[in-house]
């Protein structure tokens, strides 16, 4: 147990490395508000503002225990930095307003999604084992803030430039038909495994209906989609260091399919329906991601 807590205590560092890493590069030919503290770019401000907000709001859920805001603070702090950006930005033009409106709508619907059912459920499971360790639930908060600012920062570097407009482009087209895409796709299955659960009749069940047949995490392909999208409207209006802040859709992939996301809950299915004949085949024949038609499990299991 000591030395998982002295673990998280180096990945707090890690991250807030790489945080700060991430506000430099981003802050590459930044626009530096009038007033600002020291002369730090409008980037790096944001960057302290989500951290920040992260390292508050853990003192009251580690005192009381409770996740129960946790996926909410996220999303807020989406919010909140695309709001701080927008409003101290030299300057503004519509592509740059859609591109906040369009993160901080799917912000306020994945965030608020969360917590109502969270608030339902009356726990998270994967804060169970965490939140009595100080660090070990610190990191996920510091992961948060390093998640947020990772994914948001195409979108806050390109705002936040020195002198630049953002112009409607093919790119920005595109982009945004992606976004909308995974949008819709993230809201299509979430709501489709919502109703699953609401259903008496599958309690103790996993969800094979739907977009949950074409694939096993059909949401977080909408979710991989639409920051691809997002980068993708703004990859020419990036310049020099600035360019770091694409690895935010590589980041995104990885901490989806290999922390806190697909592996997790394979992990819960493994240990819930392993036995299972019909969860083995499922696991077995549909794509963690990718969607595919479903093949006929009653065939193969004849």
């Amino acid at each position: 147990m000591r030395n998982a807590g002295l673990a998280a205590s180096l990945v707090c560092v890690v991250i807030v490395i790489v945080g700060l890493l991430l506000a430099i590069a981003g802050s590459d030919d930044g626009y530096v508000p009038n007033n600002s503290p020291r002369g730090i770019p409008l980037f790096a401000l944001t960057a302290i503002l989500i951290f920040g907000t992260q390292w508050i709001l853990f003192v009251p859920a580690y005192i009381f225990q409770t996740e129960k805001f946790f996926d909410l603070t996220g999303g807020v702090t989406y919010v909140i930095a695309m709001i701080f950006t927008v409003a101290l930005a030299e300057n503004m033009t519509l592509v740059g307003y859609i591109l906040a409106l369009m993160i901080i709508v799917w912000a306020l619907r994945l965030s608020s999604f969360l917590s109502l059912r969270i608030q339902r459920d009356g726990f998270d499971k994967r804060f169970t084992t965490i939140k009595p360790s100080m660090s070990r639930f610190f990191m996920t908060w510091n992961l948060q803030g390093l998640w947020v600012l990772s994914c948001s920062s195409p979108a806050l570097a390109a705002i936040a430039a020195d002198g630049r407009e953002l112009e409607i482009t093919p790119y920005a087209v595109i982009g945004a038909l992606i976004w909308g895409i995974g949008f819709v796709l993230e809201i299509l299955a979430d709501g489709q495994k919502k109703r699953f659960r609401a259903d008496p009749a599958n309690e103790g069940r996993f969800i094979t209906s739907g977009l949950w047949a074409w694939s096993r995490h059909p949401n977080y392909l909408g979710e991989i989609l639409l920051w691809t999208g997002i980068l993708i409207m703004l990859i020419t209006e990036l310049s020099g260091w600035q360019y770091i802040t694409a690895l935010s859709v590589p980041y995104t992939i990885f901490m989806l399919t290999k922390v806190s996301g697909i592996r997790m809950l394979d992990e819960h299915g493994d240990a819930k329906w392993g036995s299972d004949k019909k969860y083995i085949w499922y696991q077995k024949n549909t794509p963690a991601l990718i969607l595919r038609p479903p093949k006929s499990m009653e065939d193969d299991l004849l």
